[in-house]
């Protein structure tokens, strides 16, 4: 059975999810919402467990993302309003749809080993139709292997994954082609970025429009996981890429539009409010909250204010970093007090309880900071 009960935090789960729709009117509520992004490679070297066995053994999987809910919900103690057991297969939606080698590192995340160097591989480039993928099928039995799994140990609680998903257009090519080369080739020959960028998001909305179809729906909401867009300028974006991820956003989320990027986002922010037109935003590690705060505000609720490294020491060190956070963005609501991007291993756990627990003290409304 499992050792992880819902039902224990039904209330805790009722008031964290009012406290982020308030927020999400761009109201203040009680305090100041908190979401910490801790999840499977984070987990396992929490418990002591190989990231590479995290990822490759099914019952490691299992056993790290059991224990994780049982921290987040006992002593973490954020916001977050969901739990599930994952087919976490790590950052490799390209490689499985592309058929790209694989690496698994010891103790770190697997990582796809780029297939494109030149423009002849580009033209090359073929984009499968999900309806006969062999990789979409072998998914389909891993997952509903890794299923009946989770059931027979008992364990009682949704289970999710198992479908390919790729990033948008810039951040799929740099899986493909590596982030060096495909900025150089931005810059250097736009007509054949277009034709890789085209490729992407044909592939994307294949995809897209294969798991719709076959789950009897039609999307509304979308979020995308875009870190790459975030290292080139914004005149660079708007003439390149603006179209392809409005186009994604228009088509999949009418009624709500996310947006993660890990990296410095300031010179996009009024872009994303303005023209992009995001409803919800982790602003990323790298980002000036102050910037994030002047042009999101009333906009799109964002969240973030914390970056890693605030975090690896004790938390006499992550104070000054948690106070500021919620000085600027927590006044007028929109916003949650979060880890920009992920949390990563090195992250010092007993200053992550700590600065939590200091939020939910010094970030009642009003903020008095």
């Amino acid at each position: 059975m499992s050792g992880f009960d819902p039902e224990k935090y039904e209330k805790k789960i009722a008031e964290s999810r009012e406290r982020l729709a308030i927020a999400h009117r761009f109201e203040e509520p009680d305090r100041v919402p908190i979401l910490i992004s801790s999840a499977g490679s984070y987990y396992s070297r929490l418990f002591g467990a190989n990231i590479r066995d995290y990822y490759t053994d099914p019952d490691v999987k299992i056993d790290v993302q059991l224990k994780g809910l049982e921290w987040t919900y006992e002593t973490l103690d954020d916001d977050r309003t969901s739990y599930s057991i994952t087919y976490d297969y790590g950052p490799l939606g390209e490689a499985l749809y592309w058929d790209m080698p694989i690496e698994y590192p010891d103790d770190t995340s697997p990582r796809a080993v780029e297939i494109l160097d030149d423009p002849a591989d580009i033209e090359k480039l073929p984009v499968p139709d999900p309806e006969t993928h062999p990789a979409i099928k072998k998914l389909d039995e891993e997952f509903a292997a890794f299923k009946e799994n989770v059931e027979k140990r008992g364990i009682d609680l949704p289970v999710g994954g198992g479908q390919i998903g790729i990033h948008p257009p810039i951040s799929c090519a740099c899986a493909l082609m590596g982030a060096d080369k495909v900025y150089e080739l931005m810059a250097v020959d736009k007509e054949m970025a277009a034709k890789l960028f085209d490729k992407c998001f044909e592939a994307f909305c294949k995809l897209k429009d294969f798991y719709d179809k076959r789950a009897g729906r039609k999307s509304t909401s979308i979020g995308l996981a875009d870190d790459n867009s975030a290292f080139i300028s914004n005149a660079m974006y708007r003439d390149q890429i603006f179209k392809y991820n409005k186009a994604i956003y228009d088509k999949y989320g009418p009624n709500s539009r996310y947006l993660h990027a890990d990296g410095p986002n300031d010179h996009h922010f009024e872009m994303y409010a303005n023209d992009m037109k995001l409803t919800s935003m982790d602003m990323g590690g790298f980002s000036q909250i102050e910037n994030a705060k002047e042009y999101l505000a009333g906009k799109v609720f964002f969240s973030g204010g914390l970056n890693c490294k605030d975090l690896y020491y004790d938390f006499e060190t992550a104070k000054p970093a948690v106070e500021h956070a919620i000085r600027i963005g927590a006044p007028g609501g929109g916003y949650a007090l979060a880890i920009g991007g992920e949390t990563y291993p090195g992250v010092n756990p007993d200053t992550l309880v700590q600065s939590v627990a200091y939020a939910k003290k010094i970030g009642t409304y009003p903020i008095q900071l």
